[in-house]
Order: C-alpha cells, then sequence, then structure tokens
C-alpha cells in the first residue's frame, strides 16, 4: 500500500505547480505595479478593489466546492451531486450580476469611487467568472485530472500576466493612474474567460435536471462554510478597506490620496508576506479531497496527524526564510517609497503561520459535519478583528492591521484546538509543533538581537540557520517517508 503522506505531497507538486508558479508570477507584478504607480495611493486603489474580490468569491461560490467533495462520499450518482451544486452556484451569480448593472453607481459611491463606476462592474464580472468556473475545477480535482486543472489555471494566468506586462508597460501613461487600474482589471477579465472557455465540456453537458432535495442538503452542509468563509475573509482583507475609510477625514483629496497610499503601503508589504499563503493555497487543493478521501480509512487519524507535523514545519520554513531574507525580498517592491511598511512582514508571516495550522485542523468540523463550529470560529474572529482595527487604526495605522491579523490567527488556530479535541479528537502532536515553532521563533529574534552589520555576514548566517532548521526536522520526520506495506 503506497504512503498516503508521500500521495498528499504528490498532488500538493502538481496541484501546486500552477498555484505557486501562478502567484510567484503574480508576485513579479508587484515590482511592476509599485514601478509604474509611482504614488502608492494608485497602487492602493488597486489593493483594495481586489480585497473587496475575495469577499465576492466566498459569497458567489456559495460554499459548494467542500459540499461537492462532501456529497461525492455518499451519493452513489456523483453526476448530480456535481449538476446541483454548478446550478446553485450559476443561478446565485446571475441574480447577483443583474443586481451589480442596476446598483453599480450606488455601490461606487459608498466605496469612494463615485467617478469610477466602471470599476464595480468589471470586478463583479470578473468575480462572477471565477465563481462559476470554480466548481468545474473541482471536478477535476476530485478526479485527479491534476494535469488538466494546473494546464487550465497555467493558460489564465499566463493571459493575465501577458496582458499586464503589455498594458502596463506598453500603453500605460503614469500621468493618468485610473488608466492603469482599468487596464488590470480588463487583464483579469480576459485572464477569467480563459476558464470557462477550457471548460466548455461542462457548459455543454450541462442540464436542467435540478434536484429540490439534494440541494437543501447541500445548501444546509454550505451554508456555514459560506458563513465561516466570509468571516475568514473579514480576517484576512478587511483590514486595507477600514484602513482607507478610517484614515480618511471625510473632507479632502489630500486626506483620501493619504488613506489610499497608507493601503498602498500596506498592501506591497503583505505580499512579502504571503509565500505563507501561497504554500497554504496549494496544499488546499489537494488536501481537501485527500482528507475526505480518508474518511474511510481505520488509521485516518494518524494520517491527519502525520500531516500536521509536516505542514507545520513547511510554513515555519518559509516564515524562516522570507523573514530572515528581509533585505532580499524587499527587492520585488521598486519603489523605496514603500519600503516604510516593511515592519509588518514578519508579524504577517506569523500570523498565516497560524492561519495555516488553523486551516490544517479545520477539517475536523468538515469531517464530522459539524460546520456550525467553523462558522461560530469565524464570526468570533471577525469580530474581533473589527475591535481591533477600529480601535487601533487611527494611533497605530497599519501596524495596528498586522497586529489584529496575528492575535486573531492565533486565537482561531487555539479555539479550533479545544473545540476539535472535544468533538472530534484527533490526537496531534503538540510537542513537536512547539518545538519546530519555538525553533523558528527563537532563531529569528537570535538574528535580531544578534544585528550582524555586513550584508555578506547576515546572508551567511541566516541561512546557516535556515539550513540547521531544514536539518532538524529532516531528523525527526524521515521515518514518515518509509513505505508502509
Amino acid at each position: 500500500m503506497s504512503n498516503p503522506i508521500k500521495n498528499l505531497l504528490g498532488q500538493t507538486a502538481v496541484y501546486g505547480l500552477s498555484s505557486i508558479v501562478g502567484r510567484l508570477l503574480n508576485y513579479l507584478l508587484v515590482p511592476l505595479y509599485t514601478s509604474v504607480f509611482a504614488n502608492p495611493s494608485d497602487y492602493g486603489v488597486v489593493s483594495e478593489l481586489y480585497a473587496w474580490v475575495a469577499f465576492l468569491v466566498v459569497f458567489l461560490t456559495f460554499g459548494m466546492e467542500t459540499a461537492f467533495f462532501r456529497f461525492l462520499q455518499d451519493k452513489e450518482d456523483k453526476d448530480k451531486v456535481f449538476l446541483n451544486g454548478f446550478l446553485t452556484v450559476i443561478g446565485v451569480n446571475v441574480i447577483f450580476f443583474i443586481a451589480l448593472l442596476f446598483f453599480n453607481q450606488n455601490i461606487a459611491d459608498v466605496m469612494l469611487y463615485s467617478d469610477h463606476p466602471e470599476y464595480i462592474i468589471l470586478l463583479g464580472a470578473i468575480v462572477c467568472i471565477d465563481a462559476i468556473t470554480a466548481l468545474p475545477l473541482a471536478k477535476l480535482r476530485a478526479e485527479n485530472k491534476a494535469k488538466q486543472f494546473a494546464s487550465i489555471q497555467f493558460a489564465s494566468i499566463g493571459v493575465n500576466i501577458g496582458l499586464n506586462l503589455f498594458l502596463m508597460l506598453g500603453a500605460f501613461d503614469p500621468a493618468r493612474p485610473e488608466e492603469g487600474v482599468l487596464f488590470i482589471l480588463f487583464a483579469n477579465l480576459f485572464a477569467s474567460l480563459v476558464k470557462p472557455i477550457l471548460l466548455y465540456k461542462h457548459f455543454l453537458n450541462l442540464r436542467l435536471n435540478f434536484d429540490f432535495t439534494l440541494a437543501k442538503e447541500m445548501g444546509i452542509y454550505a451554508i456555514p462554510l459560506v458563513i465561516a468563509g466570509f468571516a475568514g475573509i473579514v480576517n484576512e482583507t478587511i483590514d486595507r478597506i477600514l484602513l482607507k475609510h478610517i484614515l480618511y477625514d471625510g473632507s479632502t483629496v489630500e486626506s483620501l490620496t493619504y488613506a489610499e497610499g497608507q493601503v498602498g503601503i500596506y498592501s506591497a508589504c503583505y505580499k512579502l508576506a504571503m509565500l505563507v499563503t501561497i504554500l497554504l493555497q496549494a496544499y488546499r487543493y489537494a488536501a481537501e479531497p485527500f482528507f475526505f478521501a480518508q474518511m474511510k480509512n481505520e488509521e485516518k487519524n494518524k494520517v491527519y496527524a502525520k500531516v500536521m507535523n509536516f505542514f507545520v514545519a513547511m510554513v515555519c520554513l518559509v516564515f524562516l526564510v522570507v523573514s530572515l531574507n528581509i533585505d532580499i525580498f524587499k527587492l520585488f517592491i521598486r519603489n523605496e517609497a514603500y519600503y516604510v511598511g516593511l515592519g509588518v512582514v514578519p508579524i504577517l508571516l506569523l500570523a498565516n503561520v497560524f492561519l495555516g495550522i488553523y486551516y490544517n485542523q479545520s477539517i475536523w468540523y468538515k469531517l464530522s459535519g459539524q460546520t456550525k463550529f467553523g462558522a461560530f470560529i469565524a464570526i468570533a474572529g471577525a469580530g474581533l478583528t473589527l475591535i481591533i482595527n477600529i480601535i487601533f487604526i487611527p494611533i497605530y495605522g497599519f501596524m495596528a492591521c498586522a497586529w489584529a491579523t496575528l492575535i486573531v490567527y492565533a486565537f482561531q488556530m487555539v479555539a479550533s484546538y479545544l473545540l476539535g479535541q472535544k468533538y472530534y479528537p484527533i490526537k496531534y502532536n503538540l510537542r513537536k509543533f512547539g518545538l519546530y515553532l519555538g525553533v523558528a521563533l527563537f532563531f529569528y529574534f537570535i538574528t535580531r538581537i544578534l544585528d550582524i552589520q555586513g550584508s555578506m555576514g547576515k546572508l551567511f548566517v541566516h541561512n546557516a540557520l535556515i539550513l540547521l532548521y531544514i536539518a532538524m526536522v529532516y531528523s525527526f520526520e524521515k521515518s514518515s517517508f518509509k513505505k508502509t506495506t
């Protein structure tokens, strides 16, 4: 019998290839945007718009990806499960986009983009296309068609990168920054359209054979996930929205420019902390179907515990690589006007480590069907996020956003663990978790105390510590790679 850990790592590598390479290519858009947008406020506009995208995608996919994977395990008619989820998502998105066409100016006014309602329409079109194609892509993952999945993602990413480079370097006039925002949105729109074109068979085979009983079951399962996902996005992206609206005093153009500039600085530096998120995204594509597939395995809890060991080690390694080499990673931001925000990077890296652990733990309420607990945890976290940001942004600016993110993700990680041990106990190796996280933090603080001045000496010492960490993890985990029989 093959080793399930190796299977998961292999699937993560294939699924993650499109995610990681895609995110890294999009990463390369950071130096592009920060160089062509000389004023951070212009990049702040782009960042805030895409913060809203995250909210809408969670709502418009309606939790049907996870519901699809869950109901595949219990229902004999797999096609009916897919069809019901797909039709539900299409219906939600059609209603949403029609409403958007009627009320785009009102929404633009609330978002302080009164002169640019076209931003709202383009943004809505992008998220609707992405939401509708989420289920066909999930079906490819369930059928282990990782190569086809990756090729579609790569095609979309390639179009987005190519159009961004062509439009921003060849056609963009820096004197008209609003033109650059439109170029970015159009590039994303055309890139999103690639996915339904390549998934056309799923649309051609679409039948209006809707099973209301099954749809109700899937909806009851999914709604708490939507609430949890929506609240989770509050934790992840609301800080950029609040940062703008709290710092803007509502009176002068200069105040709005300053507020958007702070959003731009924070968002650019946030990108440096997203390598943990990139790993998490790649892992998520493979992990969710993998975890559900283990449901009938008698030793499933041992598998989940071993997976957690690897996961904690990986995310802590990324934390060390970025935080100990920040002088290198900051070069992705081509404008020194943004460097004032670099202090948030280690805080956000650690926050994303906690988020990853929380995500890995959250499988307990998905497997047990008690998705309401995911909603409870996420709602509590969202409330905490709002409270901390509203109180402290006026005092500490974007540093308050970073610390709020860290505190909330730590809270969610602990809450999920305690509830999971009560309702669906999995015996995790807490000592090993503590060791990996503790050593990573110890190495980070040692480098801060030493404060080596020479660039080559710093590079050598910092990366020697990273190699030492890798050696430690390997010595503890190498036995897990042995084949099982």
